[in-house]
């Protein structure tokens, strides 16, 4: 009887924090709290919290990595962000392809005071896996400056946005990142061959460089058949 009260907590936790994640509500990039705290609000012991955890991290739901916040995985394999989609992707072997769908000079006002410059490159770039599905739409806007300006008429070095942004003296150092869901509407729907309405992952990721200049903000619609969100935890499992 004990063993089945104990089994009873483990699966209450794990399924309030799989509909968490599922919905989006776990989706801020913040630090959950430590395991006294999760154990408190379920009010489990540690034991049961950390076999609900490892059960969560074997299914690739969380992550329980120190200090690192918000991780995304393309078929159970964690992304490093930091080199580009593009290679992230490359490295866990995946046969995904990018096609460039504009890349154009942009004006938003209503971004100036939140990025200090109301002048932007706009990128939107759609990835196809090899079986011709649609795994990701992403939307990029990077400053109109230090001839990133010229992106339009120039292009992307080596079909890399990466590259591209560390020649004109762009290299990444901190930012944040939110990941929660949304349905579809009816034009990304188009984009990418669904229905709309359909459920999708969506990240949301502003970086800024070594001399904490803003250098992207990223928007990516991501297939939650491929994708999944793991989330960092304050302490150790």
């Amino acid at each position: 009887m004990i063993k089945q009260v104990r089994f009873d907590k483990k699966q209450r936790v794990i399924d309030e924090l799989t509909r968490r994640i599922e919905t989006g509500l776990m989706g801020s990039g913040e630090l959950l709290p430590g395991e006294n705290l999760l154990a408190q609000e379920f009010n489990v012991s540690r034991g049961t919290l950390r076999e609900a955890l490892s059960e969560l991290k074997r299914r690739n739901y969380i992550a329980t990595q120190i200090g690192v916040g918000s991780i995304v995985t393309y078929d159970g394999i964690s992304l490093d962000q930091h080199a580009g989609w593009a290679q992230a992707l490359a490295d866990t072997g995946a046969r995904v392809t990018t096609e460039i769908l504009q890349l154009i000079a942009v004006q938003r006002p209503d971004l100036a005071v939140r990025f200090g410059t109301a002048d932007f490159i706009a990128l939107d770039r759609r990835r196809t896996a090899a079986g011709g599905s649609v795994v990701s739409l992403e939307r990029v806007l990077i400053p109109a400056l230090n001839g990133l300006e010229n992106l339009p008429r120039d292009g992307l070095i080596d079909d890399s946005l990466t590259v591209t942004m560390a020649a004109h003296g762009y290299v990444g150092d901190r930012g944040d990142q939110w990941i929660g869901a949304e349905p579809l509407n009816r034009d990304d729907a188009e984009l990418m061959s669904r229905e709309p309405g359909t459920v999708f992952l969506k990240a949301s990721r502003t970086t800024f460089d070594r001399r904490q200049r803003f250098m992207e903000h990223v928007e990516s619609l991501l297939d939650p058949v491929h994708f999944r969100l793991h989330l960092a935890f304050g302490s150790s499992t």
